[in-house]
Order: C-alpha cells, then sequence, then structure tokens
C-alpha cells in the first residue's frame, strides 16, 4: 500500500469551488512541510496564473503535454510565497486564447499520449525529485484532459454543491465514468447554506451525502462571504491560517495524510 500522493480534483459542473479547493489543500500541505507541486489541467478554462498574478512561463504545461518540453521547464517556484525552500511549485496551463483554441482541437491520439506524459510524472517528480503531493486541478466535466486526470490520480476528490443539476450531474458521472475506474473517489460538499454547527446537522448532511453519491465524504465546506468577496485573490490558508476555511482544509489534508490506498 502507498500513499495516496496524486491528487485530482474534479467537478461535474464549474462554479463548484474546484480551483479554490485544489490551491488551498496543496498549500495546506506545504503548510504541513510538503513538498507539492500543483498543476492547471484545466485547458479550456486556465485559472491559476491568474490566481497567482503570473503573466509569463518558460514552458507551459501544454508544452510538456505536446512533448515540447520537459516537466523541469514547466516548474515555477513559489516556496518564497510561504517563506520556505523547495517545498511549493507550480505548473500552468497556457491562458491564451490562441492556446485554449488549440488544445480543445486536440484529437483522441494527442490525448493518449498525453496521459503516458501525465503518467510518467510518478518517476520524474515523486520518484525523482522528492515531491509528497501532486495535486491536478482538472477541467469540469467529462473532457479527455479531466479523464487522464483521473486515470494518473491515487486519489479523486470531486467537489460538489447542493444545487439540484450539480447533485444529478455529479450522480451521473460517479456512476457512469467513475465506477470504470475504480478509483478512491471522496466527495467534498462546497458552499453549503445548511445549518451543520450542531452534531445531529453534521450527521444529517453526512448521512444525505452517502446515500445520495455513495462514496465517501472527504468534508463539507460552508459558503464563506469573505472567501467570495475576496475573488480569487487570496489563498486563505496561508493568509488568514485562522479563518474556519483554512480549519477546515487542514483537517482534509489530515485526512489524506493518514489515508492508505
Amino acid at each position: 500500500m502507498i500513499l495516496a500522493r496524486i491528487i485530482a480534483v474534479h467537478s461535474y459542473k464549474g462554479g463548484t469551488g474546484k480551483t479554490l479547493l485544489s490551491l488551498n489543500l496543496a498549500a495546506t500541505f506545504v503548510k504541513r512541510g510538503k513538498k507539492v507541486c500543483l498543476m492547471d489541467l484545466d485547458f479550456r478554462a486556465p485559472s491559476l496564473s491568474t490566481i497567482l498574478k503570473i503573466d509569463k512561463a518558460e514552458c507551459w504545461l501544454n508544452d510538456y503535454l505536446n512533448g515540447t518540453c520537459e516537466i523541469d521547464k514547466v516548474l515555477i517556484d513559489l516556496s518564497d510565497r510561504f517563506h520556505d525552500k523547495d517545498k511549493f511549485f507550480v505548473g500552468l496551463a497556457n491562458p491564451t486564447t490562441e492556446a485554449i483554441r488549440n488544445m480543445s482541437a486536440k484529437d483522441r491520439k494527442w490525448e493518449m499520449r498525453a496521459l503516458g506524459r501525465l503518467l510518467a510524472l510518478r518517476n520524474s517528480l515523486l520518484e525523482a525529485k522528492g515531491f509528497d503531493y501532486l495535486v491536478l486541478d482538472t477541467s469540469p466535466g467529462l473532457q479527455y484532459s479531466s479523464i487522464n486526470a483521473i486515470v494518473t490520480a491515487d486519489l479523486v476528490i470531486v467537489a460538489t454543491t447542493c444545487d439540484r443539476s450539480d447533485v444529478d450531474g455529479t450522480k451521473r458521472m460517479l456512476r457512469e465514468l467513475y465506477d470504470l475506474f475504480e478509483k478512491k473517489t471522496e466527495v467534498v460538499l462546497n458552499k453549503v447554506l445548511h445549518d451543520f454547527s450542531s452534531k445531529s446537522g453534521r450527521d444529517e448532511v453526512q448521512s444525505r451525502i452517502k446515500d445520495v453519491y455513495q462514496v465517501p465524504l472527504l468534508g463539507i465546506i460552508p459558503c464563506f462571504c469573505d472567501i467570495s468577496k475576496a475573488e480569487g485573490n487570496a489563498i486563505f490558508t496561508q493568509e488568514r491560517p485562522d479563518h474556519s476555511f483554512a480549519k477546515i482544509l487542514d483537517e482534509l489534508a489530515n485526512k489524506i495524510d493518514n489515508s492508505l490506498v
């Protein structure tokens, strides 16, 4: 048995807080002393470069998957943001319109080659360079790039909300897609408006989620107005460690740290 070291964060639809969850989970692992690489695999709507305020990169993840560079050229060291050395790296998707259009036109043969490049990261980053975790922020829905990330991952976290269309779509996606891969999968229920401050409230939500999705519940995140107002401009687990959101993310990271597959 090995630790779940490659984590894909996925969702049925956009607007679930998937990227915010990916970024803050990666940052939480860094705070816990782990060496982490966060990768933006949402090639149709890349946003990490904007959130992290990075305008240019020597190479993008697009280039690595195209086979025109090695992963070393893609990685950007952001460890100084955590006042630590050699702990936090990112690989970004090219946010230009031309790059998005180019990636959207890729065929199945290219996607199969890209899968091979993703699978190779286990050796090139986890084994050779000593990363503890790779966190893959995926495209929502059933894009080939998302499926490749799911296949590559040890653990898939599905971010979902209480929105009816999201609930129905997530149920269908888990049943029709995830069952094929037999991946360790857990759900994070995000932007929750229900009162679960009491134990009975938490038990009710947890029971409902288990019945609906038939997969384990990793955690529940309330709807925080101040996070919404920040508009993705803050890494809360780093900048506001006493915030309830940061404490919830620490609980999620602790569960993952202690889970075996």
